[in-house]
Order: C-alpha cells, then structure tokens, then sequence
C-alpha cells in the first residue's frame, strides 16, 4: 500500500502596491525553491476574479515532507525576498494536510474551494456531494485536505484568534463556470458545513520532473 498523498494550501490576498513584486518573487523563487524540495511533486498558483485572490497549492507524496530536514530549514530560514513577500501578505490562511481521499483524474483550467467547518461533516457526505458535483459537465473530480494541527502552523499576518482549521474541499473544473456552478451545489448540499467559497483560474504549474 502506498503512501498517503499530502498537501500544503496557502490562499492569501496582498496589498496592489506591492502585487508586482508578490508575483515575481511567487514565479521567480519561491515555487522552485519548494518544488525542489524531498517529496514534492507539484506547485500551482490560482487567482480569483474577486475576494482573497491568490492561492498555491503544493503536492507532496506524505505528510513527511513537511518534516524532512530539507523542508524544515528552508521553512525556518526563509530568504530574504520571502520574508519581505509574507509580511505583505494579506488576511492569509496556511494549512497542511493529508488528501483524505481524491475522485475523477486531470487537472482543470480552475478550481472551486469550499472550506468546511469542521466536525460539522462526516467524510461520506462529503464524497456523496463531490459524486454530484462530478455529474456537471466541466468537472473532472475533485480531493479533501484535512488540516494536520500541528503541521498547520500560521503566517506572520495570520489571524490566530479567529483561526479555523477547515478541511478544504478542491474541486478540479475546466474553467470558472463550472467550478462556480459546483461550489454552488456543494454549498447547498452542505448548508450548515460550508464556511466559505471560492472559484479560481490557474495561473500556472510546476512539476517536480
């Protein structure tokens, strides 16, 4: 049996003055130097139309990955322009988990995130909703991160006192349309479960080969 897959989430918005510099340092540094790293796979960055308006997710083969000694002293010791781009992060979120389980195959020109609170679910109804979703045409599957808490560490920038650790939910879309009319479905499939929203375009993907 294989291990099971991981996931690091970062959806944070930045300050306009200073977005040029966020993406540059985003495609310049940051995604190679993590994707370099033991166990990673992939990186891929989306942007959303309106709300918080970037997200990266980064793929690993385990949980592991975010404990190797590669990982932890690039995580401690951030370059320089990394510290300058997470100070300027804005109302940002950072969460690291297992995928508990993953449907359909590709990958899709956008994504729909649900955010979920958590223990208001339970993994079967999740699946059931993601089965649904992937009946609409333009959706191609979709994976559930659940929050690993001590891996889950914040950003400097990060709320800590009204922090949620919510599963995040990705569904995998070929364009926006379709993600928004999915994360339309989950929403009402999973009224008093869903904390938030969103439907983002990919921006781009770095694999690990």
């Amino acid at each position: 049996m294989g291990q099971q897959p991981a996931q690091l989430l970062v959806w944070t918005d930045v300050d306009p003055a200073f977005e040029a510099d966020f993406n540059r340092w985003y495609d310049r540094e940051h995604m190679a130097e993590r994707v370099a790293l033991p166990g990673f796979r992939w990186a891929r960055r989306y942007c959303a139309a309106k709300g918080k308006r970037y997200l990266a997710l980064y793929r690993t083969d385990s949980l592991e990955a975010f404990t190797s000694p590669a990982y932890v002293e690039a995580f401690a010791h951030q370059t320089a322009w990394s510290k300058q781009n997470l100070a300027r992060m804005v109302d940002p979120m950072r969460r690291v988990g297992p995928i508990t389980f993953e449907r359909g195959q590709g990958t899709g020109g956008a994504i729909g995130l649900i955010l979920l609170a958590p223990g208001k679910t339970g993994l079967q109804a999740v699946e059931r909703v993601i089965d649904k979703a992937t009946s609409i045409d333009g959706i191609l599957g979709g994976h559930l991160l659940v929050p690993d808490t001590a891996l889950s560490t914040p950003l400097p920038n990060e709320n800590q006192t009204a922090r949620i650790l919510a599963p995040a939910l990705v569904i995998e879309a070929t364009g926006t349309g379709p993600a928004e009319r999915a994360t339309a479905i989950v929403a009402r499939e999973l009224t008093n479960a869903t904390v938030e929203t969103a439907a983002l375009s990919l921006m781009w993907e770095l694999a690990a080969s």
